[in-house]
């Protein structure tokens, strides 16, 4: 294990030793007002990520991230490649969100909502407290040979893990690809599917690696998340923190002695226990101030909480509180740079509200045939070919949809019919002819109004260009 309270937080994370080598950190299991908090959060939590995918609104989705195809559902609102500038913004949105509640809150979104922290720390973490014991059973059973014992508790748990990772898996890819594909997929047969059947054993492999394996390596080393905190952070954030006046005061920490009253001695209430050490998912010294390892999952607060309840000594030695909190007794205050963040916040949030009230249900794009030139056809006609492209975003089928020219005289054409369908969350696509006469042109570019309506109503207008003879008028 790690050295874990040394002095070389500075120069090393805790889950390394002496030697640079990994040192699987062992948590004591946790328990206490703040870990109930955080197990009914993470259950309501798990249920949303597992149901979501499979939560219809309109006929869409709930939540869907088709990163291949450019399809996006946010709440059974359906985004396509046209609206990925709404998709952008949203995204941006979120991660103002998220700096503004780190400034105010610090790394309590890992804590509490990221995906990462719920499933090792409310299902993995506590299979294993199950199955090997806890922190003082799973160093034993860790340096035990591998003897019936060791076997049959490594394969039992190494089973669950990969059931479990299958399952996170599937619904994974689910967010990817969609519920209703995911499901005729799994009704056709993996036979049929070979390339999402191999996509899913690398999901699964990659989903088991990190539970079973990479751990809480994850938010130490491989989410940067954690290096912002340095950015984000000042001394007015709200953040696990180590009341170190009170816990150390003149003569430092020491430990427990019966009848002792520490205050009037000078020393702190700190009795040197390591609980808070011993508990910590990440394997740090929550006394040693705020390290980028700290995902602020409340455990030290607990143990921390019941000790100084069986010592006699006030709770809240280490507890939710900005450094001039503790410094300077200052309560929390809105920043003027939590305001800024505020302010852009709403800013982008209106532009986003804005731009989706004027968002059209059905998006149409017609361009001319690249390379190809004006027609003149009898009694001064001038003809120009288009390809066109019409994407449904809802959920019901269009029916009769046919084009009228709304800025010139003309006609328009649909190659094969005049009047078609467009399928529900999909695109119909053909070519057409318009034909103007010439007369009514105002040069050799005009720019066309076109309108597209279905059962004589109008429901979307686009515009193109109309390339004629030059005019010398």
């Amino acid at each position: 294990m790690a050295e874990q309270g040394q002095n070389n937080f500075r120069d090393t994370i805790g889950t390394l030793d002496s030697e640079g080598k990994r040192a699987w950190v062992f948590p004591k299991k946790p328990s206490g007002k703040w870990y109930t908090y955080r197990k009914y959060v993470s259950y309501v939590l798990l249920a949303f990520l597992f149901s979501a995918p499979f939560i219809k609104v309109n006929g869409n989705q709930f939540l869907m991230f088709n990163v291949l195809e450019r399809r996006f559902n946010i709440i059974g609102f359906p985004f396509w490649p046209q609206d990925f500038h709404l998709f952008v913004i949203m995204m941006i949105i979120g991660v103002v969100f998220v700096i503004l509640f780190t400034v105010a809150l610090g790394r309590i979104f890992c804590g509490w909502i990221c995906p990462q922290t719920i499933f090792m720390e409310m299902v993995f973490r506590r299979i294993e407290y199950w199955i090997d014991g806890d922190k003082g059973k799973q160093i034993k059973l860790s340096k035990m040979p591998w003897n019936g014992e060791k076997i049959r508790k490594r394969v039992l748990k190494w089973t669950i893990f990969l059931i479990i990772s299958f399952l996170i898996a599937n619904v994974f890819l689910a967010y990817l690809i969609g519920s209703d594909r995911l499901i005729q997929y799994i009704t056709d047969g993996p036979k049929n599917h070979w390339s999402t059947l191999v996509s899913l054993a690398i999901f699964t492999g990659v989903f088991y690696f990190i539970f079973a394996w990479f751990r809480e390596q994850v938010c130490i080393i491989a989410c940067p998340y954690g290096r912002l905190q340095g950015i984000l952070l000042d001394n007015k954030s709200i953040i696990v923190a180590y009341n170190h006046k009170r816990g150390e005061r003149e003569e430092g920490r020491s430990k427990f002695k019966k009848n002792e009253n520490r205050e009037s001695i000078g020393k702190g209430d700190c009795i040197d226990c390591f609980q808070c050490v011993n508990v910590c998912p990440t394997g740090i010294d929550i006394r040693n101030g705020t390290q980028l390892e700290c995902i602020n999952c409340t455990a030290c607060i607990d143990a921390c909480d019941s000790i100084m309840e069986s010592v006699n000594l006030p709770r809240g030695l280490i507890r939710y509180a900005s450094e001039d909190n503790i410094e300077k007794k200052k309560k929390f205050e809105f920043t003027p740079r939590l305001k800024g963040y505020s302010a852009v916040l709403g800013i982008l949030t209106a532009v986003l509200l804005g731009m989706l009230f004027l968002r059209n249900d059905i998006e149409a794009r017609i361009l001319r045939l690249p390379g190809q030139l004006y027609e003149r056809k009898a009694n001064n006609i001038i003809s120009n070919i288009y390809t066109f492209k019409l994407v449904n975003k809802t959920s019901e089928q269009i029916d009769d949809v046919n084009f009228k020219l709304l800025s010139h005289k003309g006609t328009i054409k649909v190659v094969s019919h005049n009047r078609f369908s467009v399928p529900k969350q999909d695109l119909a696509k053909g070519s057409l002819f318009i034909e103007i006469n010439n007369s009514a042109l105002n040069g050799d570019k005009d720019q066309l109004k076109i309108g597209v309506y279905s059962n004589n109503k109008l429901i979307e207008t686009t515009t193109t260009a109309f390339l004629g003879p030059r005019s010398y008028k």
